[in-house]
């Protein structure tokens, strides 16, 4: 089957309707809680920007004794902070960053939310897969909870480790759009890879896989990770990305089986 085929096989399965109810009901729940909190806290964090914490000490000598007084205080907005709340521009743009900065947090965590999701539905979406195209295929699998909650702990610090390497880079203009999401991707690469192969192969078919499809691999993970940047997108994109590479893996466990 030719990539072309994959693909369009691919979104025919995902547009049954059990499969977009798989896709829709989980994310749209889970967007909708994210947003939410994310606004309320934008909200106070806007309203805080008014608000200064005021603590100041004096001391004294009365009869040749130190005496210290310490006074504190929330004040309305400092001289500084009246002044730049003051100005709608000033105003606007203090806003607008706590917004655009929440914003795409909200999108990395978005992330983080679909690949915890996709690791309790891919098991049912593999064996709709399995059920609809590939009776032929033995799903043995080689995955437990100790070793999922392993493999997922080692690739979290991985990806943490990653993450301060690359600190020197992030002041770097637009090398530092390319930095920040190495350690998202790697993340995301493995998780996806070890979701879906833990389920349908065995570990050495799953090696022998990764090995001789390396970067055809990381290419499909590579192009679905920069759909799931786009806001709102990995919320009804995740299931999809499981079909997809659900189809690449079934039917590279075929070729080596011989069937």
């Amino acid at each position: 089957m030719s990539e072309k085929d994959i693909l369009l096989q691919s979104i025919k399965d995902y547009l049954t309707p059990k499969m977009l109810k798989y896709a829709l009901l989980p994310f749209v729940i889970s967007i909708i809680i994210m947003y939410i909190l994310f606004f309320i806290a934008a909200g106070i964090g806007v309203e805080q920007l008014g608000t200064v914490h005021v603590q100041s000490a004096q001391t004294t000598m009365q009869n040749g004794i130190p005496h210290t007084e310490t006074m504190e205080a929330e004040l309305e907005g400092s001289a500084i902070m009246k002044f730049l709340m003051s100005y709608a521009i000033t105003s606007w743009l203090a806003t607008f960053l706590i917004y655009i900065i929440g914003g795409f947090l909200t999108i990395y965590l978005s992330i983080f939310v679909a690949i915890i999701i996709i690791g309790f539905l891919t098991p049912l979406i593999l064996r709709e897969l399995h059920l609809r195209h590939y009776q032929d295929v033995d799903m043995t699998g080689y995955s437990n909870p100790v070793s999922a909650i392993f493999l997922a702990l080692k690739y979290s610090v991985v990806m943490v480790l990653l993450f301060f390497l690359f600190i020197p880079f992030y002041l770097i203009p637009l090398v530092n759009i390319v930095a920040i999401n190495i350690p998202l991707y790697y993340f995301f690469h493995k998780m996806l890879t070890f979701d879906i192969s833990s389920s349908i192969c065995t570990k050495e078919e799953a090696k022998q896989i990764e090995f001789f499809n390396a970067k055809n691999l990381r290419v499909k993970t590579a192009l679905l990770y920069l759909i799931s940047l786009v806001p709102f997108a990995i919320f009804f994109t995740a299931i999809f990305f499981v079909i997809y590479l659900g189809h690449t893996y079934f039917l590279e466990v075929k070729k080596i089986r011989n069937i």
